[in-house]
């Protein structure tokens, strides 16, 4: 009788998508103690499946939650560690918050040196909770170079690369700062309102580099999805962005949330060694 259960119970988890099927054989065989085996089976395939979910989220490297700033580098002065941040509800273009754990945010002026991971990381997925108020601007940078821009773009009805979820343009600073490309806008507006938190989920792929140190294969964005939308796949990043297309590309560096560009906060920031294939 056991053995029967424990097969069932297996069968059920292996094959959820058919698990009427799978329990068939049981149901007819005791049907007057049907809700006792069947509470048996769901415990047996709960407990399974949080199982996986724990080793799932062991993997993950938390780079705020409890620890707050400690995994970020100097300088960091400026940023606050918070447990609550909204819209200032004199200025929307300013958040306020009150401090506690779990968010960052930069400052009461909105201005802080940009935060750069004290681990190195290359190929990662990345999963990233933001929040800021009207007209703001951030983002997210790959080994420091690789940039997936922030900003308030609620309601524009068509995205650049410049507006929030856009592989940021390569640009230079001279004579004024200014865009030498269009860089890859995302396939959808995704963005929320200001005010709102906002996730962001990727996986990157850093670029390959012989023995000899000479490039042979690009960074790529494998896949982008901004607020539950997919907005990039399989993108290839010739160089890095903005106006770092000159530096030197590295197999691994750090994660880097900018800081100096408007106010912003983050939580949740994640990351893992991403082991899945290049892709097409």
């Amino acid at each position: 009788m056991l053995q029967a259960i424990a097969i069932t119970t297996v069968c059920f988890r292996i094959r959820r998508a058919r698990p009427f099927i799978s329990f068939l054989p049981l149901v007819r065989a005791m049907p007057m103690r049907l809700p006792q085996y069947l509470g048996i089976v769901v415990i047996g395939t709960l407990v399974g499946m949080f199982g996986s979910a724990r080793g799932d989220d062991a993997s993950w490297i938390d780079l705020i939650g409890e620890r707050g700033l400690e995994a970020w580098k100097e300088p960091k002065s400026k940023w606050v560690v918070a447990g609550e941040v909204g819209l200032d509800a004199r200025n929307p273009k300013r958040l306020s918050y009150k401090t506690g754990t779990g968010i960052l945010v930069n400052g009461a002026t909105g201005r802080a040196h940009n935060l750069l991971s004290r681990e190195n990381f290359g190929d990662i997925e990345a999963h990233v909770e933001f929040l800021i108020p009207k007209g703001s601007n951030s983002g997210v940078k790959f080994e420091g170079l690789y940039e997936i821009q922030i900003f308030d773009s609620f309601g524009k009805k068509k995205a650049t690369a410049s507006d929030c979820g856009g592989i940021y343009p390569r640009a230079e600073h001279e004579p004024t700062y200014h865009h030498i490309d269009a860089g890859t806008p995302p396939r959808v507006n995704a963005a929320r309102r200001p005010g709102e938190w906002q996730t962001l989920e990727v996986i990157f792929l850093a670029p390959r580099f012989d023995a000899a140190g000479n490039k042979i294969a690009n960074a790529r964005f494998v896949k982008v999805v901004l607020n539950d939308q997919l907005i990039h796949e399989n993108v290839d990043v010739k160089t890095p962005t903005g106006a770092a297309w000159h530096d030197k590309e590295i197999a691994r560096g750090p994660l880097l949330l900018q800081g100096d560009h408007g106010p912003v906060a983050f939580r949740q920031v994640r990351v893992r060694p991403y082991d899945g294939k290049r892709g097409s």
